[in-house]
C-alpha cells in the first residue's frame, strides 16, 4: 500500500463525509497537495498550520484513489503527491486527530508509523 497523508480541518472532513466527496484547497492549481513522508507532514504542518487547532491527518491508500495522482516537485529534490480532482472517501483508511504541542509545533503521530513501514 502506498500511503498519502493530508492535513485538513476537521470541519472540512466532516462536510466531506456528509456529501461523500472531498475537495481540498486548490493552492492556486487544479489539484491539492498531500504528503508522502513523515518529514513532509511535519514541514507542511509547521509551515502552514502552526498552532492551529481542529486538524486531522487523513491517511489515504493511493491505490484506491480514483482521481489522477502526479508526484510533483515543490522543491528541487522532493516530490509530493498531487491529487487532481476530488478524493473518493473510500480511499481514506484512517483519520487521526492532529494537535500541536503547547508551543504550537507539530510532531508526526505515532499511530501512523506502523503503516509507513
Amino acid at each position: 500500500m502506498n500511503i498519502i497523508l493530508h492535513i485538513t480541518q476537521r470541519a472540512q472532513w466532516e462536510a466531506a463525509q456528509k456529501f461523500q466527496i472531498y475537495r481540498g484547497d486548490t493552492l492556486e492549481s487544479e489539484g491539492f497537495i498531500h504528503c508522502s513522508t513523515p518529514q513532509q507532514v511535519i514541514n507542511v504542518a509547521n509551515t502552514f498550520f502552526e498552532n492551529q487547532q481542529g486538524l486531522v491527518l487523513l491517511c489515504i491508500d493511493s491505490d484506491k484513489v480514483h482521481a489522477e495522482i502526479r508526484y510533483e516537485g515543490i522543491q528541487e529534490d522532493e516530490l509530493f503527491p498531487h491529487i487532481y480532482g476530488a478524493l473518493n472517501l473510500d480511499a481514506v483508511f484512517q483519520v487521526i486527530d492532529f494537535k500541536p504541542h503547547e508551543d504550537g509545533s507539530f510532531a508526526f503521530p505515532l499511530e501512523i508509523i506502523n503503516f509507513m513501514s
